[in-house]
Protein backbone atom coordinates (compact mmCIF):
# COMPACT_ATOMS: atom_id res chain seq x y z
CA UNK A 1 0.00 0.00 0.00
CA UNK A 2 1.20 3.61 -0.78
CA UNK A 3 1.90 5.22 2.16
CA UNK A 4 0.62 8.73 2.11
CA UNK A 5 0.32 10.21 5.43
CA UNK A 6 3.99 11.76 5.57
CA UNK A 7 5.55 14.53 7.28
CA UNK A 8 4.20 18.04 6.16
CA UNK A 9 1.07 16.61 4.65
CA UNK A 10 -1.47 19.04 6.37
CA UNK A 11 -4.66 16.62 7.84
CA UNK A 12 -7.93 17.22 9.81
CA UNK A 13 -8.35 15.80 13.25
CA UNK A 14 -11.95 14.11 13.51
CA UNK A 15 -11.94 13.62 17.36
CA UNK A 16 -11.17 14.66 20.44
CA UNK A 17 -10.23 18.64 21.90
CA UNK A 18 -9.18 19.77 18.55
CA UNK A 19 -11.86 17.79 15.96
CA UNK A 20 -12.45 20.16 13.06
CA UNK A 21 -9.34 22.00 13.42
CA UNK A 22 -6.17 21.32 11.09
CA UNK A 23 -2.56 19.96 11.27
CA UNK A 24 0.43 19.06 9.70
CA UNK A 25 1.80 16.11 10.22
CA UNK A 26 5.49 16.25 11.77
CA UNK A 27 6.21 12.57 12.41
CA UNK A 28 4.44 9.21 11.75
CA UNK A 29 5.07 5.95 13.35
CA UNK A 30 3.59 3.88 10.42
CA UNK A 31 4.00 0.58 13.03
CA UNK A 32 3.79 1.75 16.19
CA UNK A 33 5.43 1.19 19.03
CA UNK A 34 5.64 -0.12 22.70
CA UNK A 35 3.67 2.44 24.24
CA UNK A 36 0.97 2.85 21.13
CA UNK A 37 1.25 -0.41 19.17
CA UNK A 38 -1.15 0.95 16.40
CA UNK A 39 -0.42 4.02 13.64
CA UNK A 40 0.04 6.77 14.75
CA UNK A 41 1.76 10.35 14.31
CA UNK A 42 2.87 13.54 16.38
CA UNK A 43 1.11 16.87 14.59
CA UNK A 44 1.81 20.14 15.34
CA UNK A 45 -1.89 22.16 14.53
CA UNK A 46 -3.86 24.71 14.91
CA UNK A 47 -5.74 25.90 18.46
CA UNK A 48 -6.67 29.44 17.62
CA UNK A 49 -7.02 30.81 14.10
CA UNK A 50 -6.20 34.14 12.67
CA UNK A 51 -9.15 35.98 12.27
CA UNK A 52 -9.88 38.72 9.09
CA UNK A 53 -7.68 41.37 8.95
CA UNK A 54 -9.19 43.86 6.57
CA UNK A 55 -7.11 47.23 5.21
CA UNK A 56 -8.61 49.98 7.67
CA UNK A 57 -6.99 47.83 10.68
CA UNK A 58 -4.47 49.40 12.34
CA UNK A 59 -0.55 47.86 12.40
CA UNK A 60 -1.64 47.19 16.04
CA UNK A 61 -4.95 45.63 15.52
CA UNK A 62 -3.66 43.57 12.42
CA UNK A 63 -0.84 42.00 14.58
CA UNK A 64 -3.18 41.20 17.16
CA UNK A 65 -5.13 39.70 14.49
CA UNK A 66 -2.96 37.69 12.95
CA UNK A 67 -1.71 35.78 15.95
CA UNK A 68 -2.84 31.75 16.11
CA UNK A 69 -2.05 29.16 19.13
CA UNK A 70 -0.56 25.72 18.25
CA UNK A 71 -1.02 22.79 19.99
CA UNK A 72 0.98 19.30 19.61
CA UNK A 73 -0.55 16.33 20.05
CA UNK A 74 0.03 12.25 19.08
CA UNK A 75 -2.93 10.88 17.06
CA UNK A 76 -4.15 7.56 16.08
CA UNK A 77 -3.90 7.54 12.26
CA UNK A 78 -7.89 6.95 12.56
CA UNK A 79 -8.59 9.50 13.68
CA UNK A 80 -7.18 12.13 11.27
CA UNK A 81 -8.60 13.22 7.71
CA UNK A 82 -5.62 13.99 5.30
CA UNK A 83 -6.02 16.43 2.73
CA UNK A 84 -4.63 17.20 -0.48
CA UNK A 85 -2.27 20.63 0.82
CA UNK A 86 1.32 19.40 2.35
CA UNK A 87 2.81 22.74 4.53
CA UNK A 88 6.46 23.49 4.19
CA UNK A 89 7.48 24.22 7.63
CA UNK A 90 10.23 22.84 9.18
CA UNK A 91 9.46 21.56 12.72
CA UNK A 92 10.93 18.18 13.09
CA UNK A 93 14.22 20.21 14.35
CA UNK A 94 11.86 21.77 17.36
CA UNK A 95 8.63 18.87 17.92
CA UNK A 96 9.86 15.97 19.02
CA UNK A 97 8.26 12.65 20.58
CA UNK A 98 10.15 13.49 23.91
CA UNK A 99 9.11 17.11 23.94
CA UNK A 100 5.88 15.68 24.80
CA UNK A 101 6.87 13.86 27.96
CA UNK A 102 7.26 17.29 30.12
CA UNK A 103 5.13 20.29 30.51
CA UNK A 104 7.38 22.48 30.22
CA UNK A 105 9.29 20.90 27.08
CA UNK A 106 5.93 21.16 25.34
CA UNK A 107 5.40 24.17 25.95
CA UNK A 108 8.59 25.57 24.62
CA UNK A 109 8.03 23.34 21.46
CA UNK A 110 4.54 24.99 21.49
CA UNK A 111 5.84 28.41 21.52
CA UNK A 112 8.41 28.04 18.23
CA UNK A 113 5.73 26.47 16.55
CA UNK A 114 3.09 29.10 17.23
CA UNK A 115 6.31 31.57 15.49
CA UNK A 116 7.06 29.37 12.41
CA UNK A 117 2.96 29.33 12.10
CA UNK A 118 3.19 33.19 12.60
CA UNK A 119 6.00 33.53 9.97
CA UNK A 120 3.96 31.31 7.39
CA UNK A 121 0.69 33.19 7.53
CA UNK A 122 2.14 36.69 7.40
CA UNK A 123 4.37 35.78 3.96
CA UNK A 124 0.39 34.95 2.45
CA UNK A 125 1.55 31.26 1.95
CA UNK A 126 -0.66 27.99 2.60
CA UNK A 127 -4.11 30.31 2.70
CA UNK A 128 -6.08 27.35 3.28
CA UNK A 129 -4.19 25.46 6.02
CA UNK A 130 -5.02 29.46 8.10
CA UNK A 131 -8.93 29.26 7.58
CA UNK A 132 -11.32 27.72 9.50
CA UNK A 133 -13.31 24.30 8.87
CA UNK A 134 -16.66 25.88 7.71
CA UNK A 135 -19.68 24.63 6.01
CA UNK A 136 -21.59 27.37 4.53
CA UNK A 137 -25.49 27.55 3.72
Amino acid sequence: MVKFLKPNKAVVLLQGRFAGHKAVIVRNFDDGNRDRPYGHCLVAGLAKYPKKVIRKDSAKKTAKKSRVKAFLKVVNYSHIMPTRYTLDVDLKDIVSADALQSRDKKVTAAKETKARFEDRFKSGKNRWFFSKLRIEN
